[in-house]
């Protein structure tokens, strides 16, 4: 089971998501394990407080560390292991990916820590083991993108999705786009399914599909096709 913590300020804002489709299954096949923390929770302060002015000025507020520290510290003791990742979704972080989706689906403990404001004390940095961002653009908190990473990850992890193939086909696996896909019905509006693809004949379905995705990738994303280790079989396809 991978064990999923989620730190925020927040909880609420998971409660839908992660009630549905196949998150909801993951999880009700133990197959997945999510447990919402609520920072706030650990403030020593009276009425709850996490922020506080930052030292030498600047405009808003910055998270405290005590809280964090602490609820980082409390699921340290529920999970008893130090197979355990503690990420942080930072702008600052390493561009997410779907190689980094498919490492963090083979741990056993995952724990995201959702900033707020105009960031986290520094000091929060000493314990964590990944920064984690979802590009270059600022959202305001780290919630969103704690979400999309939980989603990535959950949907690798074994048994989750309907056929072990599933993950593999795939957009980004192996710096592929994913081949272009169709169904009922044949026609629609004058457009058709490529002969090929109801030919029944199997071989040339899994040549068209290679075709098709080596000439997708190349087209709209050239950063990724660089990548791709072609084969004499694609360079042929290309032709």
């Amino acid at each position: 089971m991978l064990n999923i913590y989620i730190l925020t300020l927040f909880p609420e804002f998971f409660e839908s998501p992660f009630s549905v489709s196949i998150i909801k299954r993951a999880i009700d096949r133990n197959l997945v394990k999510i447990e919402l923390i609520n920072i706030r929770d650990f403030s020593h302060d009276k009425h709850k407080k996490v922020d506080d002015y930052p030292y030498g000025g600047g405009c808003g507020m910055v998270m405290k560390p005590e809280p964090i520290f602490e609820s980082v510290e409390y699921v340290e003791k529920k999970i008893e292991s130090t197979n355990r990742r503690i990420i942080l979704l930072s702008p600052q972080g390493k561009i997410f990916n779907q190689a980094i989706a498919q490492e963090l689906s083979c741990e056993q403990n995952l724990v995201f820590i959702c900033g707020h404001y105009e960031g986290i004390d520094e000091r929060v940095k000493t314990i964590i083991t990944d920064e984690i961002s979802l590009g270059d653009f600022i959202l305001t908190g780290g919630e969103i993108p704690a979400l999309a990473v939980t989603d990535s990850v959950i949907r690798l992890v074994p048994g989750v999705l309907g056929s072990s193939d599933s993950p593999v086909d795939e957009s980004f696996c192996n710096n592929l786009l994913e081949y272009p896909q169709y169904t009922r019905p044949e026609i629609y509006r004058g457009l058709k399914v490529p002969d090929v693809l109801l030919s029944g004949d199997h071989k040339k379905i899994e040549i068209y599909r290679r075709k098709a995705a080596l000439i997708r990738t190349k087209e709209k994303r050239p950063d990724l096709f660089e990548k791709i280790e072609l084969t004499e079989e694609d360079r042929k396809l290309l032709e």
